[in-house]
Formats: C-alpha cells, structure tokens, sequence
C-alpha cells in the first residue's frame, strides 16, 4: 500500500512538472536575467551587488562601477573605500564593495583572472554563495545549475513543485530531480520572472495566472 502510494505520488509530481514546465515553454519562450551586463566578471558583480536588492537598482549602479574597474585586474587594484563610493546607494554596501575588492582579488591570485566554471571553485570567492554560483553557471556557461532565490523558493512550493521545502538546497534538488537538464538555466529565470511579476509574495495575481488549474495554493485559497 505504502509503495503504491509513494508511486501515485511520484507520477502526481512528474504531471504536475510536466504541465508547468509546457505552459511556460509555451508562454515564456525566452527567460533571461534583468541584469545588465557585457561579460563573465560584469554578471557576478551584478549578481553580488543583487543580494536584498532588486535588479533594477543594480542596473542603475553597477554599469558605473564597472566603467571605472571593468576587469578583475582592475577592481583587484582600488580598495573597498572607493568602491563603496560607487555603490553606496544600494543595500548593505559596506560588506559589497569588501566582498567585490575580494573577489577580483581572489579571482586573480588563485584563477589568474578567469571566472571558473565550477560551483565549488566559484564559492571560495568573498561574497559568492550557492545562488549566485549557480547563477554564473547557468547564464554564462549555461549549465545546469538552478539558482533558487526568495522567488524560486516561494513559487515552487506555491505550485506545488516542492513540498515543505527547508531550504534553498532541499528546494534546488528538488527542482533539479524533475527538470530536464537542457532547460533548467531556463527554468530559473522562468520563476523568477513569473515570482517578480505574477505570483507576488504578499499578494499573488491569480486571475492573471495561467497556471492557476495546476497550482497547490490556487486550489488550496479559491
């Protein structure tokens, strides 16, 4: 009976993947991230400075920090105090600029300047977590790597793509277990967009929603 039910349950999920990741494909065939940049180094530090800051604003800042220091080599060579004069308008910019100055730094001693395209190598630089690791590899080596954000995580567990998720990892697995590889540097961005403009954290836009006949809180709230 238990194996029956996990096995019901398992193609329950695999539908409800199957039918969301169909609408989107169908609905959002291009999904890329807001974020401004030319090359690897501009996209991480985009992403860096992106953390409890909306793209827009980074989008205002960073093409003017990276006129002034557009290569690692460059901002590996100024110290945090000027950089925090560039983007001292965004969210903590204190503890950015430290970790911009030490990631070029880092990038150059230990990569000779290159971005490396692995997810391990990519957090031993200051200021690089999971998320924005998976980020650069998604977008600039387009791998499959699922960066989940506040948004990733709130709509996945809203759709019913996850169930209870603890955390970003649990959430990032779980993504990864039913997605197929081709599409997931994809599938990022379609959440995100779809978290940024539809299903919105305090109020969600249902009657906007094309997926509201496959969506968990849809069915739970209406």
């Amino acid at each position: 009976m238990t194996e029956n039910l996990q096995s019901q349950e398992e193609m329950d999920i695999k539908q409800r993947f199957g039918k969301i990741i169909d609408w989107f494909s169908v609905n959002m065939p291009v999904a890329e991230t807001e974020l401004l940049y030319t090359d690897p180094f501009g996209l991480l530090v985009a992403v860096i400075l992106s953390a409890q800051c909306t793209d827009k604003r980074v989008n205002m800042i960073a093409p003017k920090l990276l006129a002034a220091f557009s290569t690692a080599e460059a901002m590996a060579a100024t110290t945090p105090e000027v950089v925090f004069e560039y983007i001292r308008s965004i969210s903590y910019p204190n503890n950015k600029a430290k970790h911009l100055v030490g990631m070029a730094q880092k990038l150059m001693s230990d990569f000779n300047g290159v971005m490396p395209d692995d997810v391990d190598l990519l957090q031993t630089l200051p200021g690089v977590g999971r998320k924005t690791a998976n980020v650069v590899l998604s977008v600039i080596f387009d791998k499959p790597a699922m960066a989940v954000d506040t948004h990733v995580f709130r709509i996945s567990e809203r759709l019913g793509l996850t169930t209870g998720s603890k955390n970003p990892l649990q959430t990032e697995r779980e993504l990864m277990k039913y997605i197929p590889a081709e599409l997931i540097p994809k599938a990022h961005h379609w959440l995100i967009l779809h978290g940024r403009y539809i299903c919105l954290a305090r109020k969600p836009k249902c009657a906007e929603c094309g997926l509201k006949d496959w969506c968990r809180y849809y069915s739970i709230h209406n």
